[in-house]
């Protein structure tokens, strides 16, 4: 249960960033920022608490087999949503008038299932959360929440849709860090490990496929900069 609450704690940044998107007008720029530092936040996140934990649980082999496999599980079904037309769920442009409702929807749910698991995989060893986890995933989700409701109400959904849509996707987040502490509890480490390593390789390439993309949009020559400042937050929170 507990890991159920910490998921939907994570996921909650998701409706947080949506409100602020919706009732307060931001500069694209300044959007764009918080995305790339959002980015910044995950990728220390996926390095140091989930591929690093996996490598000392089972060494190269699982590592390598579940990130590139979670990576490419992530990659594939995002390509089927893509041509359904969820490819811009997370700009905040006028790319959502291009974007299929459903498809925006199921998009959202399969961004956020990856971070959640991770949550409750972390509890595994241990029995408690990695509190640098849920900070980084909380943090990321508010740039995700809030680029794709501002996004989402140019191209003309209504407050209730939008509220809506990420409340559901923090319900699901929650049964899925839930899924992730209570499926894979009694499993071998090595499956463990190889799990915590495809969580990592879905996360990463939904970073790459729909994040940074947005983050580079506005923020061009300071895209790096600003998603380096995330990450060494988010690697300080790790250590401390």
């Amino acid at each position: 249960m507990l890991a159920g609450l910490w998921g939907f704690f994570a996921g909650s940044a998701l409706l947080i960033g949506a409100i602020i998107g919706y009732f307060f007008r931001m500069p694209k720029r300044l959007v764009a920022s918080i995305m790339a530092f959002g980015a910044g936040v995950l990728i220390s996140a996926i390095a140091f608490e989930l591929m690093d934990e996996a490598y000392k649980l089972r060494g190269f082999l699982h590592v390598t087999l579940g990130f590139i496999s979670g990576a490419v599980i992530f990659t594939g079904v995002n390509v089927y949503l893509a041509r359904k037309g969820g490819k811009h769920r997370k700009r905040s442009g006028d790319y959502m008038l291009e974007c299929d409702s459903l498809a925006i929807a199921v998009g959202s749910v399969l961004d956020g299932i990856p971070e959640s698991i991770a949550i409750g995989l972390t509890m595994i060893e241990g029995g408690v959360v990695s509190m640098a986890t849920v900070i980084a995933i909380f943090l990321s989700n508010i740039p995700e929440g809030l680029s794709s409701s501002v996004g989402m109400k140019k191209s003309g959904w209504k407050a209730i849709s939008i509220f809506g849509l990420w409340l559901f996707v923090a319900f699901c987040t929650a049964m899925a860090s839930l899924a992730g502490y209570t499926l894979f509890n009694n499993l071998p480490k090595g499956l463990i490990a190889t799990n915590m390593a495809l969580a990592a390789g879905a996360i990463l390439a939904m970073l790459v496929d729909t994040m940074i993309p947005e983050a580079f949009s506005e923020t061009h020559e300071l895209a790096g900069l600003i998603t380096v400042l995330g990450f060494i937050v988010s690697f300080i929170l790790s250590k401390i």
